[in-house]
């Protein structure tokens, strides 16, 4: 690929956003004034993953070229289902499950992006595609989208070649057609919002061109031409190989219902150093000179992270905001014994202690004089006899609810944070969480 001249194009280049692009002139198409580019998400949950986050960070930086983006939420081709990296038909949603996930998608969404109401001439639109597809009929669809389609190009794409090759899985008629509602999308938004930009990542290559294609013919067959034009950025795995936004626990997402803003911020600060550059180039908006700045301080002192620091803060300041990220910020330096865990309140004291070992307890043990700590460490992960125990309370390395106690500690009442837990940690990073019940 030619070198990028573009200040957008060359901003993707170097932050390793570049995959391909497809399209003649591309770069003087951007160079001559602002143009409109689009990605697509599709509602198959209430809540973008952070692999959406991907695109979305194309079209930010879009924007911060002086371009307008579109942000595509899929309402119709919920309906139907991509069949790109999958190799089983999806099942299908309901009418109401995909209006819900578009509408909670847009709220998440919306404070990455400067608005048309704020910014008429490069402000972002939100665009459903149901709103187009509900009003077209199928006798339509066949006679002015599926005459452009050849059958014989349409499944050579991966996507469709894989699962016909695989007679178990194969693939319906609805999902073989779904390029062609991909297809029509990028024919409406170029129709009427002048949009001549897809952006994805690089397995929806295929489909994009495929839009493409179709704005050309369609122009052709008025006896016009018209410009169209893809880029995408590469699938991002992490350093060991595995999927990015995948952890032991399940799928990173954006809504803080589905994964807390706490663990959403434990995720970028536990990125490796082999994969936390690239993600500071990916996720968020530095420049090149304060990225390259912040990897230079990280590899003199790797072991204070900055690197992670800098970029959990950033990107859980874009998705959540600066309130939740000072709320994590705290609840992180509680963690590691920087902070008072009173002052955290019942849902962040759960959130930052989900995935300690615990267990449950008679809250009526704690009446009275209470539970000897010697005696109950045993039926904890932090001690394997009341003799072990003892030596543990006697070195000073047991605390309850941050606070270092001795051989005579006694766990009570009063102990218990929000009527329901207490904390006991021995050493700098060994938790267990006991919780009280009726």
């Amino acid at each position: 690929m030619a070198s990028a001249k573009t200040p957008f194009l060359a901003e993707l280049e170097w932050r390793g956003l570049l995959h391909q692009t497809a399209g003649d002139g591309l770069e003087k198409h951007l160079a001559e004034r602002p143009r409109t580019g689009y990605v697509g998400i599709d509602p198959t949950a209430d809540s973008p993953g952070i692999g959406n986050l991907v695109a979305l960070s194309l079209l930010r930086h879009f924007q911060k070229a002086g371009h307008k983006p579109i942000v595509l939420l899929g309402g119709a081709t919920g309906l139907i289902g991509d069949p790109s990296g999958k190799d089983a038909e999806r099942n299908l949603l309901s009418e109401e499950e995909v209006r819900h996930n578009v509408e909670c998608q847009a709220e998440i969404i919306r404070p990455l992006f400067t608005w048309e109401d704020e910014d008429p001439k490069c402000g972002a639109t939100l665009v459903n595609n149901l709103d187009w597809w509900g009003g077209l009929g199928y006798i339509d669809v066949l006679r002015d989208v599926g005459k452009h389609f050849s059958v014989n190009a349409m499944i050579q794409r991966d996507s469709v070649r894989d699962r016909l090759q695989n007679r178990d899985q194969g693939i319906s008629y609805t999902e073989f057609s779904y390029m062609l509602l991909q297809a029509y999308d990028f024919l409406h938004l170029h129709r009427t919002h002048g949009c001549t930009l897809q952006m994805s990542g690089s397995d929806q290559y295929g489909n994009i061109v495929s839009g493409m294609d179709l704005i050309r013919r369609d122009a052709a067959a008025r006896g016009e031409e018209a410009e169209a034009f893809a880029v995408t950025t590469p699938l991002m795995l992490k350093a060991d190989g595995k999927k990015f936004g995948k952890t032991e626990g399940g799928n990173i997402w954006l809504s803080k219902d589905r994964t807390s803003p706490y663990a959403f911020y434990q995720f970028w600060i536990n990125s490796s150093d082999e994969d936390v550059g690239r993600f500071l180039r990916t996720f968020t908006l530095f420049e090149r000179e304060e990225i390259e700045g912040i990897e230079a301080e990280h590899a003199e002192a790797p072991h204070q992270r900055i690197a992670q620091i800098r970029l959990a803060a950033d990107v859980t300041r874009a998705i959540h905001g600066e309130d939740e990220l000072a709320r994590v910020q705290a609840a992180t330096q509680v963690l590691f014994g920087k902070g008072d865990l009173r002052e955290l309140d019942s849902a962040m004291l759960r959130d930052v202690f989900a995935d300690v070992p615990h267990s449950t307890h008679a809250k009526t043990d704690l009446e009275k004089e209470g539970v000897a700590l010697a005696d109950f460490l045993p039926e904890t992960t932090l001690a394997k006899s009341k003799r072990e125990a003892r030596e543990f309370l006697k070195g000073g390395a047991v605390s309850v609810n941050g606070e270092k106690v001795g051989t005579d500690a006694r766990l009570c009442s009063r102990d218990l944070l929000h009527g329901e837990t207490i904390l006991i940690k021995r050493g700098k990073k060994l938790w267990h969480a006991s919780l009280w019940r009726d």
